[in-house]
């Protein structure tokens, strides 16, 4: 059995930050993961959005790490030559009773400490988006979007000058916990045991699982996982928008809204699909074109000229859930040795949207956690 100081489980942005992170404190790092290479889960099937923190519960840790990591993330993306754009963000409200729900929405977002919003009239809302349709708007303005793969790479590269190591094609299939530390057992063409001093399960999708995986573990302390697909369709021809614009929330959800990417692509989604994993355990990552019908109705609402035929089928990310379907709303889960009382385990759970614009922030709770 070989000895190391630092595991992480799961090359996707959360996992690649805490990775930097701890490698930064001047921790031995090594990262597994079962894929081919970084983000091919969550992180890359995802609306690339930097979020602005707007409608999480105050006190969340999803309020605080989004407000705070977004923050992180503009500055790294700056000094790092990261490609985004701050292009901001409209909610838009299409009715009278939709008006009122602004002020609720712009509240909350203060009370998170997001900076900058503002509400418009329809006319001022239109000014600035010429084909928008809308009622009134609240207008954030530190909303943007991000080269998610060129940010994980940059990650990468600063964890791995900092001395970590990534290994994919590395499946952890077990392990448990001793007073020495955590006992992995790695798959793959070259099988391998590990122990661990610190072992930190960001496997993201498939974390619940992994923790179940690993003996001495409190059962009760791993959530059920849950799979909420989320099914995006493309624009044909050039967006008719040049900021992203978001319907007011809808229960379960956020709407069908439209974001742009770093190309100038126009695109709508996610809606939300509950899925069940396959025999196997894949998750099917297909869109169904059919679903595209649904979004035409609510699209219109607030963008009237979109026409028949124009969305195409894009591609789909799968929510990792910790809620069943219809439940309250779910926050992040970071469970150290406060919560579980062994000193060698993190446990990262339901580190769903907005993970990416948070990742930085998580990844500097987790360093301070396990050096407390």
């Amino acid at each position: 059995m070989e000895d190391v100081d630092c595991v992480v489980a799961g090359a996707g942005i959360v996992g690649i930050a805490v990775a930097r992170a701890l490698a930064l404190a001047g921790r031995e790092v090594l990262v597994l993961d079962a894929a081919e290479g970084i983000g091919t889960g969550t992180s890359s099937r995802n609306s690339e959005v930097i979020h602005a923190g707007i409608y999480y519960p105050k006190d969340s840790l999803m309020a605080r790490f989004c407000v705070q990591g977004r923050r992180m993330l503009y500055r790294f993306c700056t000094e790092r030559g990261v490609p985004f754009d701050n292009c901001g963000k409209l909610i838009v409200a299409t009715s009278e009773a939709e008006n009122a729900m602004l002020a609720g929405i712009q509240a909350r977002a203060e009370a998170n400490g997001v900076e900058g919003m503002r509400q418009l009239s329809a006319a001022e809302a239109i000014a600035m988006e010429p084909n928008l349709q809308c009622t009134a708007a609240l207008f954030s303005p530190t909303t943007g979007v991000i080269d998610s793969h060129a940010y994980m790479l940059a990650l990468q590269g600063e964890a791995e000058h900092a001395g970590a190591m990534f290994v994919f094609y590395s499946p952890i299939e077990g392990g448990r916990v001793t007073d020495a530390g955590v006992e992995l057992e790695v798959g793959g063409a070259e099988p391998m045991r590990l122990r661990a001093k610190l072992f930190v399960n960001s496997a993201g999708l498939t974390a619940p699982a992994l923790a179940r995986s690993i003996g001495g573990i409190p059962r009760q302390l791993i959530p059920q996982e849950y799979f909420a697909k989320g099914n995006y369709f493309t624009l044909t021809g050039k967006s008719p928008f040049s900021r992203l614009i978001y319907p007011v929330p809808v229960p379960g959800g956020l709407g069908v809204h439209l974001t742009i990417d770093l190309g100038g692509q126009a695109r709508f989604g996610p809606d939300v699909e509950w899925i069940e994993p396959g025999a196997d355990g894949s998750l099917d990552y297909v869109v169904d074109p059919a679903r595209c019908e649904s979004f035409y109705d609510a699209v219109r609402r607030y963008w009237p000229g979109l026409k028949d035929g124009a969305l195409q089928p894009g591609y789909a990310g799968i929510r990792p859930k910790i809620v069943p379907k219809g439940a309250p709303g779910q926050d992040f889960v970071i469970q150290g040795r406060q919560v579980h009382g062994i000193p060698s385990l993190v446990n990262l759970f339901g580190i769903e949207s907005p993970g990416l614009t948070a990742g930085i922030a998580i990844a500097e709770h987790v360093a301070a956690l396990v050096a407390a």
